[in-house]
């Protein structure tokens, strides 16, 4: 179990999570609905018919291992599916249900969302099934999705309804009901741009390269301007969460504090729940002692070495600008003038140098590109100071959602050569 979840009641990580699913639209007041099973085989589930965007700690009903039910609540309808997959699956310990709208869409057209696109999604997806229609809340259902959860999957489509993921704690459902719906809004996307490129498995294997298992050191004091930086990433981190740029378990900030030293983001750290004690601190190449950072630290490290105009780095995967890294299109920015401004020219890196080739990625960055995206991974954006950073990376965001939304338009007309000179002109850009 995740060491945060361990002293966290179910009933807070149940109004928790739905608290998120429900505000990032991934589900309606009456829709969807969230389990914990205890060792003892309690278990804890939220409720039939209470309004999901606003639950309490009583509205939360425990159900006993007797059967019995306790709470001022009845259990949700779909409860008989829940107890069907703990008993197929003694295993998991969480269910999370819902319908948001890129799987309910490969629901009613009986597909599975592209999982091979970004290797992070294989890692987190890879066994996805389908459980034939039934009536909701019915015994039948209930058998269809243990049946395909029995066969060795960790999420289940339900044909013309949703989709149920499974985990070994409630953060381990949610990330693979986000990471599943993250891949089905992306493919939807990239398709409206084009063609979905998928990734080999051999590809997906180079994301597990350990150049983040750097030698420890143990920092003998922390400055106050340090303990700023680090809550000012943990702020941020939590707006780019909020706005849909990272997803729970995906997402990665760093900031230079000198020569020699920088503060980066965890791997395998809940990125809304993220606190200035788990910021990393980089020195000399080594890590500090007890803590993993990121998988693209190394990266991060050459970047900072050298381009001394870098303070900052966010790379991340927000839904629309990765389209274009999983799409055979051209990112344009010379669609209106803060796209240009902000973002410049974006060149595209294929896969794979994320990994192996740091000095590539490196080469590729100045200050006329200060936001690179590499093919079937992410977005990379640089700035002199944080805050820059993340600006430039909700830019991309925006720029990216809009030319998607072009695409279904037609005859997209980008600026002209004249009103770019005028831009770098009055901007300073030249």
């Amino acid at each position: 179990m995740n060491m945060k979840l361990k002293y966290i009641h179910p009933r807070d990580q149940l109004l928790s999570i739905m608290d998120r699913i429900y505000t990032h639209g991934m589900t309606t007041t009456s829709g969807g609905n969230l389990s914990i099973r205890e060792e003892d085989g309690t278990i804890w589930i939220t409720p039939a018919g209470v309004d999901k965007g606003s639950l309490t700690w009583e509205d939360i009903v425990k159900v006993n291992p007797d059967g019995s039910v306790e709470g001022r609540n009845r259990p949700s309808s779909e409860f008989p599916f829940h107890k069907a997959i703990y008993e197929a699956r003694p295993d998991l310990s969480s269910i999370v249900h819902a319908h948001p709208n890129a799987l309910v869409s490969y629901s009613i057209v009986r597909k599975v969302p592209p999982i091979m696109a970004i290797p992070q999604a294989y890692d987190v997806c890879r066994n996805v099934g389908f459980a034939p229609y039934a009536l909701p809340g019915s015994e039948l259902l209930g058998e269809n999705i243990a049946r395909a959860f029995a066969e060795g999957n960790e999420s289940v489509i339900l044909e013309n309804h949703g989709v149920v993921c499974g985990g070994s704690d409630l953060l381990d459902a949610f990330s693979r009901f986000e990471t599943l719906e993250f891949c089905g809004r992306l493919a939807i996307n990239a398709q409206r741009l084009g063609s979905v490129r998928e990734l080999t498995e051999g590809q997906v294997e180079l994301r597990k390269q350990n150049k983040h298992l750097l030698p420890e050191f143990t920092p003998t004091s922390i400055s106050s301007a340090e303990k700023t930086r680090r809550r000012f990433m943990c702020d941020i981190m939590k707006r780019a969460y909020s706005h849909f740029l990272v997803s729970s378990l995906e997402g990665v900030v760093s900031t230079r504090l000198d020569d020699d030293r920088f503060l980066i983001s965890p791997t395998g750290t809940d990125r809304h729940l993220l606190e200035p004690s788990d910021i990393v601190l980089i020195e000399d190449g080594k890590r500090e002692a007890g803590k993993l950072p990121s998988r693209s630290v190394k990266m991060h490290e050459k970047i900072y070495r050298d381009h001394p105009w870098v303070n900052a780095i966010m790379t991340a995967q927000p839904v629309c600008a990765t389209a274009f890294c999983i799409a055979d299109k051209p990112f344009a920015t010379r669609t209106i003038p803060e796209s240009y401004i902000l973002l410049r020219d974006v060149p595209k890196l294929s896969f794979g140098c994320q990994y192996v080739d740091e000095e590539k990625v490196s080469q590729t960055i100045s200050k006329d590109s200060p936001v690179v995206m590499i093919e079937n991974e992410a977005i990379i954006s640089l700035g002199s100071s944080l805050l820059e950073a993340f600006d430039r990376l909700e830019v991309a965001e925006f720029t990216a959602s809009s030319l998607i939304d072009a695409a279904t338009l037609g005859g997209m007309v980008e600026m002209g050569d004249d009103a770019i000179d005028e831009l770098e002109e009055a901007f300073g850009l030249k």
